[in-house]
C-alpha cells in the first residue's frame, strides 16, 4: 500500500447520512459488507452518488466482455500501483475468466509471452493511455478489427475510470477490506 493508514477514515455504517444509505443500499445487499472505498467516499455523498452512476456503467453495463474489461482494469491498477484496486479486481477478474497465470502476466504487460493478439492490443492500449493519454493509431487500428465504436469507447473509459479510482485510492489511503489479500509484489 502506498499509505499504511487512511488519510480519510472510512465512515462506519452507523454514521452514514440518508443519502449515503440510499446510495449504498444495493451494494450492501449484493456484497453484504460494504467495501472500504465506498465507506471512504461516504465523506462526500453527492460525489459518491454521481460517481456510482458512471462506475456502474463501466463495471456492469460496458459493451466490452467482462474478462477483457478486467484485463485493462487490472493493468491500469498495476501501472498506478493501486494495491487496493489490484486486490479487488484480481477477485473480480478471476470470476470473469482470467486465470492465475494471466493475472501474473498482466503485471508484465503486453510483452509477456502467452497473450493472444487481442489481449496484447488491450494491454498496449492501456499502457499507451497511461503513458501518453492517447491510444496510438496502430493499436487503435488493431483493436478496431475486434471492437466496434462503442466498445472502443468503453475500453478508453474503463482505463480512465480506473486510473481515476487508483489515484483516489492511493491518495486517500483506502486500506484493503477484511479477507482481501494481494499479490502486488513485482514480477
Amino acid at each position: 500500500m502506498k499509505l499504511s493508514k487512511p488519510r480519510v477514515e472510512p465512515i462506519p455504517e452507523t454514521q452514514w447520512s440518508d443519502t449515503v444509505k440510499q446510495s449504498l443500499r444495493e451494494i450492501k445487499v449484493g456484497q453484504g459488507e460494504v467495501p472500504n472505498i465506498f465507506k471512504t467516499l461516504a465523506h462526500h455523498p453527492d460525489l459518491m452518488k454521481r460517481w456510482l452512476v458512471f462506475g456502474n456503467h463501466v463495471l456492469f453495463k460496458s459493451t466490452v466482455p467482462a474478462r477483457e474489461r478486467e484485463l485493462v482494469i487490472l493493468r491500469i491498477g498495476w501501472l498506478c500501483e493501486a494495491e487496493y484496486e489490484w486486490a479487488q479486481h484480481v477477485r473480480i477478474g478471476k470470476q470473469a475468466g482470467l486465470t492465475d497465470d494471466e493475472v501474473h502476466r498482466i503485471k508484465i504487460g503486453p510483452t509477456a509471452k502467452g497473450w493472444n493478439e487481442q489481449d496484447t492490443l488491450l494491454l498496449k492500449a492501456t499502457d499507451e493511455l497511461h503513458k501518453d493519454a492517447c491510444i496510438s493509431d496502430a493499436t487503435w487500428q488493431g483493436l478496431s478489427k475486434s471492437y466496434n465504436t462503442q466498445q472502443l469507447m468503453d475500453i478508453v473509459f474503463a482505463v480512465g475510470q480506473y486510473n481515476l479510482v487508483s489515484m483516489a485510492l492511493n491518495t486517500l489511503g483506502v486500506q484493503l477490506d477484511a479477507g482481501l489479500t494481494t499479490s502486488f509484489e513485482n514480477t
